[in-house]
């Protein structure tokens, strides 16, 4: 016999008492009741001693063996005892751990600006498809095949008379196909053109605007934006009209406004001429109200479009639109 009955439940009882967690306990209980363990192994050679000592030994083993099992029984139940201990001493009336919020992207946020400032001006939100016929990106909108505007819009198409829109512009066609004046929508959306470097991304988004009514003029269009220009900027941001050429729109008009940079004063950002353009804009053509059947002797209208990327670069002063989809997190985290 390698180890007397004495031998293996001292050795088993001091072991125990100095296990430092479930996994040892586990080990010892294997090492010692186990199909290898010193008890089991003990048991099996009972028939190597005299005939008389066996009974004795047999008795005594499994003696051990069920003391041996409530020991490592309760060793256990210690340990998740403890364990619960440990937990519930956890004191949860100290403050936890802060959890970084996420924001919304600069670009989301100036698009909701934007639209809450016209919201507040008696405009409705109006979404399309990303996707258009050439007829609602071009020919509705009095650009027809061959027009040579057709060539500024540098154009993804998907197929002959599909493209990926150039602007939210079509909005406008099919809000008037479906509603008859007054309307007043803006459209904010995702537009797509084959243009890419620090001021030009082949996807990026506009804001569209269009108001229709009778007795609408220029004037309306000049307080329309210079309202929404002082609130998205502020009310010292003064604005000019410069004239300019839009298929969709006669008369048309750039929108230049005070450098935000340097007040007029003349900078790098304004090419030292103190002005910085912003949006497009126009008295609705009346080629497109013949397009959606409204009667031009009754209606007038303006539209205005806007790069979302654009008002931004300005409002914050960035001077590459390509932070905007790099994911930087050092950029992103500003705003």
């Amino acid at each position: 016999m390698e180890n007397s009955i004495e031998e293996i439940e001292a050795e088993a009882l001091q072991e125990l008492a100095a296990a430092a967690g479930k996994d040892e306990i586990q080990e010892l209980s294997v090492t010692y009741l186990g199909r290898k363990g010193k008890l089991t192994r003990f048991l099996r050679n009972i028939s190597n001693l005299p005939p008389d000592k066996r009974p004795d030994a047999g008795k005594s083993a499994n003696i051990l063996k069920k003391r041996l099992e409530e020991a490592f029984k309760s060793a256990f139940e210690k340990m998740d005892l403890a364990e619960a201990h440990r937990i519930e001493a956890i004191d949860v009336s100290l403050p936890g751990r802060p959890v970084p919020l996420g924001t919304l992207h600069p670009i989301t946020q100036i698009i909701r600006e934007i639209c809450a400032i016209f919201q507040k001006l008696g405009f409705d939100i109006a979404e399309g498809p990303e996707v258009e016929s050439d007829y609602y990106n071009f020919e509705a909108l009095n650009i027809p095949k061959n027009h040579p505007a057709r060539d500024m819009q540098d154009t993804f198409y998907v197929s002959e008379n599909i493209v990926l829109r150039t602007h939210t512009s079509p909005l406008q066609v099919r809000m008037m196909e479906k509603q008859k004046p007054p309307v007043r929508i803006v459209a904010p959306g995702k537009v797509y053109r084959c243009d890419s470097d620090i001021t030009h991304t082949p996807m990026f988004h506009q804001v569209e605007g269009l108001l229709v009514d009778q007795d609408i003029s220029f004037g309306d269009l000049k307080g329309v934006l210079t309202a929404f220009v002082q609130q998205i900027f502020d009310e010292q941001t003064s604005l000019r009209f410069r004239p300019s050429f839009f298929p969709f729109t006669e008369p048309s008009a750039e929108v230049d406004i005070l450098c935000v940079m340097c007040r007029g004063k003349g900078c790098r950002v304004c090419s030292q001429t103190g002005w910085l353009e912003v949006l497009g804009s126009g008295m609705v053509h009346p080629a497109v109200f013949e397009n959606v059947g409204y009667d031009i002797s009754r209606y007038t209208g303006f539209a205005f479009g806007m790069g979302v990327e654009r008002i931004t670069m300005l409002k914050y002063g960035i001077d590459d639109i390509r932070k905007f989809f790099e994911n930087d997190y050092r950029f992103l985290k500003q705003f």
